[in-house]
């Protein structure tokens, strides 16, 4: 399983642009990804240094569209929390 497979995309919230400011960066992982490869695979991607690494599983919420149920997907998250002076550059700035 590559690097590329495991981060599936980055969360981006209002929550998560918060916790940026602390070096701690929300992605979305594969559900069967564990703490140790979604560090070595973030290292690998992005060339970062990781201190630490918190995994959820997310379930999905009941949606309503008129009188029809659904739920949205499962997930699981992953918050990466960064060592000091490193950081991930998730928006590029394009010239």
């Amino acid at each position: 399983m590559s690097a590329h497979d495991i981060i599936i995309r980055p969360i981006i919230t209002e929550a998560s642009m918060e916790a940026m400011d602390n070096n701690k960066y929300t992605f979305e992982v594969q559900k069967g990804a564990n703490k140790t490869q979604v560090k070595q695979a973030i290292e690998e991607i992005f060339d970062v240094e990781v201190e630490k690494v918190n995994i959820m599983n997310v379930k999905g919420k009941l949606k309503r569209m008129g009188r029809y149920a659904g739920y949205t997907r499962n997930r699981r998250k992953a918050i990466v929390t960064l060592a000091e002076g490193q950081s991930i550059e998730i928006f590029q700035d394009e010239e």
